[in-house]
């Protein structure tokens, strides 16, 4: 058991659950370097089409990569609501898109997210802002998926929680191996999710399941 939890504290401590908050970029700053890149790449950023591209693409970064500075229990904070309730919470199919640290690319997809409540429950909401936060970085989606999870299961003091990733990655369908049908699934189960089969395997089925609406 004490080496269980000597892997699981250094696994943690690589992963940076909750990584420090940074000030945001420079917008000035970063337009010059993406006109500095196009030089680099053999354009000429003086031209008609690229004449804003340096501003836009700051714009954008800036956007998409916002969860440097959001703060996760400001986020949370006023949204944990005391309640005897102990079923699973379960918020799926929650879209998302993040940035590869690899290549700078794109990866998006679905995350699902599930729970069994200790005495408080948090706002619906949030989960989906929660996703939000850790996704809008520079990421892996194994890093992506246990942050999600530890920092539910830290915050609510949870009995458990599963989480499960479903991504595309741009890197691997534009580049590299170039599938472009290729999903990669990623998965953490803590407490009863990790512990007790049952648990496991009835939010697996749910997140599986067909909700009414869905399209054929």
């Amino acid at each position: 058991m004490a080496k269980s939890r000597r892997r699981t504290l250094q696994r943690l401590n690589r992963i940076e659950v909750l990584p420090p908050i940074s000030p945001p970029a420079d917008p000035e700053h970063v337009r010059s370097l993406i006109t500095d890149l196009l030089k680099s790449l053999g354009e000429t950023p003086q031209r008609h089409g690229l004449l804003k591209t340096p501003e836009r693409v700051a714009k954008a970064l800036q956007f998409m990569t916002r969860g440097y500075h959001q703060d996760i229990d400001h986020l949370l904070n006023g949204a944990l609501f005391p309640i005897e309730y102990d079923e699973m919470v379960i918020v799926k199919d929650i879209d998302f898109f993040s940035m590869c640290e690899h290549h700078m690319l794109p990866f998006f997809g679905k995350c699902h997210v599930g729970y069994l409540p200790n005495k408080k429950v948090v706002g619906l909401s949030k989960i989906p802002r929660v996703v939000d936060a850790f996704s809008r970085r520079f990421q892996v989606q194994e890093r992506l998926t246990v942050q999600i999870a530890e920092t539910l299961q830290n915050k609510l003091n949870a009995h458990g929680v599963g989480v499960v990733v479903e991504a595309r990655h741009l890197c691997m369908m534009m580049r590299g191996v170039e599938k472009q049908n290729t999903i990669a699934v990623t998965s953490s189960m803590l407490g009863a999710f990790r512990t007790q089969q049952q648990t496991r395997l009835e939010f697996l089925k749910l997140i599986r399941h067909r909700s009414v609406g869905d399209s054929d």
